[in-house]
């Protein structure tokens, strides 16, 4: 599936260990990214200086869903399950 612009959910929900340009010890689950413009665009994209677990992020269905609201939700489902373990 194609990366749905302007959603901006996996820049939101998780947690991001890596530094990230003005974040320098990531950022924490519900935070949003420095690098998050106002349209939910990276600012970054493309540029070495995005984290490594960004940048393989892929946008597939089954996080991402139909809907902003729907990859967020699951976005934040996915963090709190990998917070249990």
């Amino acid at each position: 599936m194609e990366c749905r612009l302007g959603c901006g959910a996996c820049c939101i929900a998780p947690s991001i260990t890596s530094p990230i340009p003005g974040m320098p010890n990531g950022k924490p689950a519900g935070v949003r990214c420095i690098q998050l413009d106002d349209q939910n665009l990276c600012k970054i994209f493309g540029q070495s200086e995005r984290p490594k677990v960004c940048d393989s992020f892929t946008a597939e269905y089954d996080i991402c869903g139909d809907t902003r609201d729907e990859a967020l939700q699951t976005l934040i489902q996915l963090e709190d399950i990998t917070l249990l373990q």
